[in-house]
């Protein structure tokens, strides 16, 4: 079913933000409205781009060589801006991605160990011994977070060829990964260029940039901090976290017309799909199914030899409830209702594995964990906002913003506590898959109780 806002020409008082700037001479301006108008006439063009882009990226050398997220995003702009459905679009991303893991897979074993023989891995050997390390240590399961990661995801499904992993697994596995690699590489991309479709006010640029780089900041000063090995980086990224709650919280009011905008453009930026994925997202967001799943997961770990990492996720959510009830008791509204706990939670689980996930590993491989499960919590961020869950509130993009600070603070801080004099030990592929297993029977049986 088409969806309304990809094929209904904007109105009249709904031109897009650059059309107040538009000028005859400016061909810039000029050459973006032919190439929008070019493609809405001729979608399949656009469509067959993103599945070659899709393709490309997944496919062994060339995804590593090409710029593979930067073509997609602008392909998935030019969708949402008017030229291509988002079903349509992440249909073709899917088959793409399919397409080339089949054909990395079959690269793999047809050639097997002599693949190391070929030109472009003997010049570049490190692009096997990686993903082969990264593939031995963490099993299938490396297909699905090893999507996720630019410089694995190509190289991957060769190895599993190259090591004979059998078929009907590759193929389960690659169902699955492809799915979630395009949800995640299209959807923002799509959205993007929906948006551009509105009447965006130009104090919502500078607020959007300022409130951006509140949330960015004490990420990258975590990773600019662990690529250097410094030893109390958690501890600096707890601070820088802390710090730029109380700025969000203390400045709020000057983000009043960015949250108003958000109000006002969610509807028009709504789609089936979306809608769809986020109200499942939603109803997962609940305080004591997620309670119910953290049990399972710290228990899954405590029998899989590894109650370090278990007190590591406790001691994350006593801090950031800690944070949020005492902000509840002296703000005005509070962020103590049962949907920020529970987002906090939620994003607590992703941090905290990233974190565990990158240890005893060199830096560029933690920051890569660090960075893609990162990734993985902006759905949890952005769901309930495009749900309608806050729609009531007065400033729901700012609150989600502050959410997400105080996860940020919770996880530095109990890392930084828990590794003060020793480092957190490793967390195994093993022991991963079982805590993973616990944490989603135990909030599908929170969900079903509840």
């Amino acid at each position: 079913m088409p969806l309304p806002m990809a094929t209904q020409s904007p109105s009249p008082c709904a031109q897009p933000w650059f059309a107040h700037r538009h000028r005859e001479d400016d061909p810039t301006t000029m050459s973006f409205d032919a190439v929008i108008s070019l493609l809405t006439l001729h979608p399949i063009w656009l469509g067959l781009a993103i599945f070659l882009i899709a393709c490309l990226e997944c496919l062994a050398v060339a995804g590593v060589l090409i710029p593979g997220v930067v073509l997609l995003f602008a392909a998935s702009s030019l969708a949402g801006a008017g030229a291509l459905s988002l079903p349509s679009a992440l249909g073709l991303a899917y088959a793409g991605a399919l397409l080339g893991d089949a054909l990395s897979f079959a690269l793999g074993r047809y050639f097997h160990q002599d693949i190391r023989r070929l030109k472009p891995f003997r010049q570049h050997p490190e692009w096997i011994s990686h993903a082969e390390r990264f593939f031995a240590r963490y099993g299938m399961l490396s297909l699905l977070i090893g999507r996720f990661i630019g410089p694995l995801r190509p190289m991957l499904p060769m190895i599993a060829g190259m090591l004979d992993m059998p078929r009907m697994h590759f193929i389960f596995v690659s169902l699955l990964a492809a799915a979630g690699w395009a949800v995640a590489y299209i959807t923002p991309g799509w959205l993007t260029g929906a948006a551009m479709q509105l009447d965006i006010p130009q104090a919502v640029w500078w607020q959007a940039g300022a409130s951006t780089l509140l949330l960015c900041s004490p990420l990258a000063i975590g990773i600019g901090l662990g690529a250097r090995n410094y030893r109390h980086s958690a501890a600096v990224t707890a601070l820088a976290s802390a710090l730029c709650l109380i700025v969000l919280l203390v400045s709020r009011k000057h983000f009043a017309e960015l949250d108003s905008f958000v109000l006002q453009a969610l509807p028009a930026l709504q789609s089936a799909m979306l809608a769809r994925g986020a109200g499942f997202v939603v109803a997962m967001l609940d305080v004591p199914a997620l309670l119910a799943g953290l049990a399972a997961l710290c228990l899954a770990l405590c029998a899989g030899r590894a109650p370090l990492p278990a007190l590591f996720i406790v001691c994350a959510g006593l801090i950031s409830t800690g944070i949020q009830a005492l902000l509840g008791l002296t703000l005005a509204p509070p962020v103590l209702s049962a949907t920020h706990v529970a987002l906090t939670l939620a994003l607590m689980v992703p941090l905290t594995l990233g974190v565990l996930l990158g240890r005893r590993l060199p830096a560029r491989a933690r920051l890569a964990w660090l960075a893609t499960l990162s990734l993985v919590a902006m759905p949890l961020l952005l769901a309930p906002l495009y749900a309608g869950d806050w729609q009531t509130v007065s400033a729901p993009l700012s609150e989600v913003h502050a959410v997400a600070l105080i996860a940020c603070t919770g996880v530095a801080s109990s890392q930084a506590l828990l590794q003060w004099r020793t480092p957190l030990p490793a967390l195994k592929g093993s022991t991963l898959c079982i805590g993973l297993v616990g944490l989603v029977l135990g909030i599908a049986a929170g969900v079903t109780t509840g």
